[in-house]
């Protein structure tokens, strides 16, 4: 997902988010990327047959200013193609992203710093069995110029403007039928966060951000026969989002520390607002929601090599995304609160217990959490994202409550010529909506009850390195068809029970091995082998069934004796790949 050549470092948060983090329910991944070498020119990258990368870094003035510069360029759908069988001939999949980074150093106090991303995915398939085909390209756009002032050895600021750009589109053909579905978030950020440190025991963090968001929720045109849908305008919602935030991270004693804080957020809905009128009305205007969230954790130390972990944290999300389950496409929908959606709350708990043994060369814990949801959406009964494209959702959603809860496991082994970890999430997720399956309790879309990840890493000698990775995971939930019959010429649908039916489980494995010549003066270089699902598992990315009787259905709806047929999609069949890395 993120290229390693341009990162610097990534911090994962789950069990108890911090003051400074606001906007979701779920955990935090921070992620930073390399300033450059303001030293001297360098340049790494690789050259593979599934996909190449190049990264380039120096000083524009030395000891003052650098840049970096990084890429990658997959063509997995050209070489996957002698791989494929006849099922699977019709898949296509590639990416590519471009990062970039500059900075200036104005004196001792004063950094700028300029960076940039692109990137894309495309996925297609095209049926062997039936005229169907599908064509799902997303992509994001983001670009900061951040500021970093030094007041003294105890106080510094980072003040950052941020562009953002989200693009999802689908486009699906079935004979004379076509339809094309778009949906895009832009959001332009202001950031300013404070660090005060007055002692080795306190850290305190403070600030506020504001956002403002254009969302186009859901554009969708289409096709049947020779008539065309178009819509004259495309249909688009504004909503600004502000925070305040305070927190401190104390160490009471040598054995406990704490960190507590405080988070005030604000959303405004109901169209176009200007920045200076949020400010103005921020406390009096009817069309805004309030809200106040604490944070608290702690970690206690029992003794050098074991400790307790636990957090409590509330949260509001202001945006929602609306998932299909009735269609197992990817279709989600970015969806902005407003009058008739409230926003999102969770309450979440964490507790967890971790031993370092035999010298800190196994590393193990056990984690537990349990989260409350409220004011979730889902799409009522029998609608769809497109029955609602181009003007206000609101109507086509129920709202309900939620729960979360898990237990996780992880081993990890940091020492000596084999490495690695396993890791086990057993968890459950479930809603309860009285508008939907009745009023009886369902499985979330994205519910996982068993997640399993082992890896290993062996270093055979000082030119050979092994490695392998296994991962299995529980299908999603979705909703599927069971009938379909017609009533004065119109075609009804009947359903499973909502998120009635699990998709089958993804699991993987994978190998590699990388050797690494003996190193020349200024140029290192290395080889890399390794194969990508090495039993070719056929993992589902979707289900669709076929429309026509000619396409692979038994029987006729006008007969009443209609049997829809279900076709899985997977994407990746057994890769094998060589790339050659260089660092000079």
């Amino acid at each position: 997902v993120f290229n390693a050549d341009a990162i610097k470092d990534i911090s994962l948060i789950k069990g108890g988010m911090p003051a400074q983090y606001g906007g979701r329910l779920a955990s935090v991944l921070d992620i930073s990327m390399k300033d450059g070498n303001n030293q001297k020119f360098g340049a790494e990258g690789g050259i593979g047959i599934i996909s190449s990368r190049a990264t380039i870094e120096g000083p524009i003035v030395k000891n003052k200013s650098s840049f970096i510069v990084s890429g990658r360029r997959t063509y997995i759908d050209i070489l996957s193609k002698p791989f494929l069988k006849d099922d699977m001939k019709g898949n296509g999949y590639y990416f590519y992203d471009l990062t970039a980074k500059a900075n200036y150093k104005f004196s001792d106090k004063d950094r700028l710093y300029l960076s940039g991303y692109f990137g894309k995915d495309v996925f297609n398939f095209s049926s062997p069995n039936s005229s169907f085909g599908i064509e799902i390209p997303w992509g994001n756009t983001t670009t900061s110029l951040r500021w970093n002032h030094l007041f003294n050895d105890k106080l510094f600021l980072n003040t950052s403007f941020i562009y953002s750009d989200y693009l999802f589109q689908l486009g699906i053909e079935q004979s004379l039928f076509e339809f094309k579905l778009s949906t895009q978030v832009t959001d332009w950020n202001t950031k300013v966060d404070f660090l005060y440190q007055p002692n080795q025991r306190h850290t305190i963090k403070f600030g506020t951000n504001y956002t403002y968001h254009i969302f186009t929720p859901g554009n969708a045109s289409g096709r049947s026969g020779d008539v065309v849908f178009k819509p004259d305008k495309i249909f688009k919602q504004y909503s600004n989002e502000g925070a305040l935030y305070l927190s401190d991270d104390f160490e009471v004693s040598d054995a406990l520390k704490v960190h507590a804080g405080l988070r005030y957020s604000s959303f405004q809905h109901s169209g176009y607002i200007s920045f200076r009128d949020y400010i103005k009305n921020e406390f009096k205007a009817n069309n805004n929601y309030r809200h106040v969230e604490p944070r608290l954790s702690f970690r206690y130390k029992l003794n050098t090599t074991s400790s307790i972990k636990g957090a409590y944290t509330q949260n509001y999300q202001y945006i929602h995304l609306a998932s299909t389950s009735s269609v197992s496409l990817p279709t989600d929908l970015w969806i902005p609160s407003s009058l008739g959606i409230k926003p999102k709350f969770s309450d979440q708990y964490a507790l967890g217990y971790f031993k370092n043994l035999k010298d800190n060369m196994y590393e193990t814990s056990i984690e537990a959490y349990y989260k409350e949801m409220t004011n979730l959406i889902e799409y009522k009964e029998g609608v769809l994202p497109e029955d609602n494209t181009n003007s206000s959702s609101d109507d086509a959603f129920a709202f309900g409550d939620g729960d979360s809860y898990g237990i996780e496991i992880l081993l990890k082994k940091t020492k000596g010529k084999t490495t690695g970890w396993i890791g086990y999430t057993l968890s459950k997720t479930t809603k309860y909506f009285d508008q939907i399956n009745s009023g009886i309790p369902f499985p979330a879309k994205y519910d996982r009850r068993h997640d399993l990840s082992i890896t290993a890493t062996h270093k055979l000698s000082d030119k050979w390195i092994l490695s392998s990775v296994f991962v299995y995971a529980t299908g999603n939930a979705i909703t599927l068809p069971t009938e379909r019959y017609m009533v004065g010429g119109n075609i009804y649908t009947e359903y499973t029970s909502r998120n009635g039916f699990r998709m089958e489980p993804y699991h993987r494995l994978d190998i590699g091995a990388t050797y690494t010549p003996k190193k020349k003066k200024r140029f290192q270089s290395s080889w890399s082998f390794s194969i990508y699902n090495i039993y070719s598992r056929k993992n589902p990315y979707f289900i669709y069934f076929a429309l026509e009787s000619a396409e692979g259905q038994e029987g006729s709806i006008q007969n009443g004796n209609l049997t829809p047929k279900a076709y899985q999609v997977s994407i990746f069949p057994i890769l094998p790949s060589v790339t050659w890395n260089f660092n000079f």
